[in-house]
């Protein structure tokens, strides 16, 4: 029937690693993922506030400003501050995460316990 959807099984690869490791990769991706749109969240708020007051201020004390910048570039200055700081923190949670949770310390622990000389 035209409704019906086949759901197609599939399988991966990854090279011998047990039930109990994929599991941890998994969790560790989405805790990483979690941690960085709360940290982001965080340092976007502060920054808004942060780029907001003295934007304003200066748009209504400075005479330049006063005649250049309308709300619409007062907006888009906040917002861009905003925005990259999101994207900064979020990405450093990310690499800090990866760097905490990869497989290169795990490896270099396991190959001193199998291989002592």
């Amino acid at each position: 029937m035209a409704g019906d959807h086949v759901v197609k099984s599939i399988s991966f690869n990854f090279n011998g690693l047990t039930h109990g490791v994929i599991n941890n990769l998994w969790t560790c991706m989405y805790i990483t993922h979690t941690e960085a749109v709360k940290a982001g969240a965080k340092a976007a708020a502060i920054a808004c506030v942060a780029s907001a007051i003295p934007t304003l201020l200066g748009a209504r004390a400075i005479p330049w400003a006063r005649a250049n910048l309308n709300h619409a570039a007062q907006a888009l200055i906040i917002s861009t501050i905003s925005g990259s700081a999101y994207f900064i923190v979020a990405d450093k949670t990310i690499l800090r995460s990866a760097r905490r949770n990869s497989f290169h310390e795990q490896m270099e622990n396991q190959s001193a316990e199998y291989w002592p000389f």
